[in-house]
């Protein structure tokens, strides 16, 4: 019976140690946020800035596993080079080795003494514990809910830690469990069991846990732990393998490089260092090896791993281009890889990336057709269609993924910037339409050979003046997130619908005095109606970079309260633009 119990108690203390990793690291990811993104997209082909990059990320994220799969995420969607994931790589397998050093502080002997005793992390996580479900309930703040997630995921780890060794060690002294372990003296075997342990789980921090907790019952040795080790760091190329399914053949090429990279390396210390024993007989080899030391080993074999191998890195590439080689067809690209989705924060600020582009688009495709209303071109004009189709596509696909974004479990400043997004996109896709409708205008006004009076061409050059304002206040408060500079769209927009409304009623009289006709009142309508709704959709793209920066979004609350003429600065700049854009 006491055989089946520490079978259960093994089987839940690695349960609670899996679930303890996945809820520290998702609490890492979270409280890193977009600074993940900036940092891979601004690493180069510089081996030394991808290098620390990697290590750096993996340690804030403490999973190789997932940096691996942002990487094959990042290179389907033509973000990242498969030259500038190498060195990330590298570096992920050194930063990955932190969380074996913090579980090595497991096998502190404290000799009684209560003071050594709490930097045992079983000790000490205890305290972690209660001030990370303190810091979940009490916080307001997501940033202080996301560290209370880190606390408890790191006490939940340890605690798991913790049953596993209860669980084993009365395994110490059992004949079988001795007889079992014999069999890892063999360094092939023990690469084996490493990797395929390691793949099971998809965590090699996680595995070299707990290769930890089997040490403190004193039966493994340095000839057993030393191949499993460095099977582990095979096992984690598991989870970039499983990912590159279904992705560009570039992309599959960093699961290559990742396997490559792990398996050279395994290779080269496998014969070194068995070599070494062949001449020189290491004498530690039989003997009980300790948490402390599996923290040694791990990060010796990954830093001398890279540091061997970082030379050859341009091999490394070459290595994967030839066995999975380019196609006569040209590669095509993720518009966003939904790979990315397992890092939220980091999806979220490359759709805004991704928006912003949108929105450059949409002011190109609006200017041009401006630039061109009373001398039309024919090549502007297919510029702007195969915009304005960009759009259409901008609008589907970032929209879908938005949506799902929206269902994981994400902070409340990352879903205020996923409600603007889902805002803005459709207003920007609706931009490109109107300049498409100014595309058809000014092809009439050509086609037509429309001479409008001096008096209403100079009225219109001003509503095309005031509209060119306000696109390039909205799109630049935009692409800038400046929220001072978005406020000044309002005033601007009511202006414009005063322009607007004069130059109708102007045409009307025109009209009485036989000036102008009913045709050409008909262009001059449609083009102010257009005009109207692009100043219109560039008031709703102000007003929610507004409402998110106040996290708010009640869009009709905040243009109530800001269009009344008592409140100061929306008068300034009105009375300002409405004299700057006088008829």
């Amino acid at each position: 019976m006491s055989v089946v119990f520490s079978i259960i108690t093994l089987c839940g203390g690695l349960a609670f140690f899996l679930y303890g990793m996945n809820v520290m690291s998702s609490g890492l990811e979270r409280f890193s946020g977009s600074k993940l993104e900036g940092a891979l997209k601004s690493s180069t082909s510089n081996p030394f800035k991808s290098l620390a990059l990697g290590a750096g990320i993996t340690i804030a994220i403490q999973s190789s596993s997932a940096l691996t799969v942002m990487l094959v995420g990042l290179v389907n969607s033509g973000i990242m080079n498969l030259s500038q994931t190498v060195g990330v790589i590298m570096g992920s397998n050194i930063g990955t080795t932190l969380t074996a050093w913090i579980l090595s502080a497991a096998g502190i002997d404290d000799g009684g003494n209560s003071w050594i005793g709490l930097l045992k992390p079983e000790n000490f996580s205890l305290i972690f514990a209660l001030f990370g479900i303190i810091m979940i309930m009490m916080c307001k703040s997501d940033k202080k809910k996301n560290l209370g997630n880190i606390l408890v995921g790191f006490a939940v780890l340890m605690f798991g830690m913790e049953l596993m060794g209860a669980a084993v060690e009365p395994l110490k002294d059992s004949p079988k469990f001795a007889e079992i372990l014999t069999m890892f003296n063999n360094p092939i075997l023990g690469v084996l069991v490493g990797a395929v342990f390691t793949g099971i789980i998809q965590s090699s921090a996680a595995s070299v846990g707990i290769l930890q907790t089997l040490s403190m019952t004193g039966a493994i040795s340095y000839n057993m732990a030393i191949p499993i080790i460095m099977g582990q760091n095979i096992g984690t190329c598991v989870t970039a393998l499983i990912s590159s399914i279904g992705v560009n053949r570039n992309a599959k090429r960093v699961s290559v490089v990742h396997i490559a990279f792990n398996m050279i390396g395994t290779i080269i210390c496998l014969v070194l260092f068995y070599g070494g024993h062949v001449i020189f007989k290491f004498s530690f080899m039989n003997e009980s090896i300790n948490p402390f030391m599996i923290a040694l080993c791990h990060s010796i074999f990954n830093v001398f791993t890279t540091i061997i191998l970082l030379p050859f890195s341009k091999l490394l590439v070459k290595i994967a281009e030839k066995i999975i080689p380019d196609k006569e067809k040209k590669e095509e690209y993720a518009f966003l890889d939904e790979r990315l989705l397992n890092t939220p924060s980091f999806a979220i600020t490359e759709c805004l990336s991704l928006t912003t582009k949108m929105a450059g688009i949409a002011k190109s495709s609006i200017s041009n057709v401006l630039d061109m209303l009373w001398k039309y071109n024919d090549k502007r004009a297919e510029e702007i269609h195969d915009d304005e189709n960009k759009l259409d596509v901008f609008e589907d696909k970032l929209g879908s993924l938005l949506v799902k974004i929206s269902t994981k479990d994400i902070s409340t400043t990352d879903s205020n910037k996923v409600s603007m997004m889902l805002h803005t996109i459709g207003d920007f896709e609706r931009v490109g339409d109107h300049a498409l409708n100014l595309v058809a205008t000014s092809k009439e006004i050509s086609e037509k050979n429309v001479e409008f009076s001096a008096e209403a061409k100079k009225q219109m050059d001003v509503a095309v003046a005031a509209l060119k304002e306000i696109l390039e206040l909205t799109f630049t408060a935009f692409e800038n997130k400046d929220i001072e500079m978005a406020k000044n769209v309002e005033p601007l927009e009511q202006v414009i619908d005063g322009i607007a409304a004069k130059i109708k009623a102007d045409h009307i009289d025109r009209l009485k005095k036989g000036d102008c006709t009913i045709e050409y009142g008909f262009i001059l309508s449609d083009i102010l109606n257009n005009i109207e709704r692009v100043s219109d959709h560039c008031s709703n793209i102000a007003v929610a970079m507004i409402e998110v920066s106040q996290n708010s979004f009640d869009t009709h609350e905040y243009l109530n309260a800001v269009k009344i003429m008592d409140n100061e600065n929306f008068r300034e700049k009105f009375i300002e633009y409405q004299e700057k854009f006088a008829l």
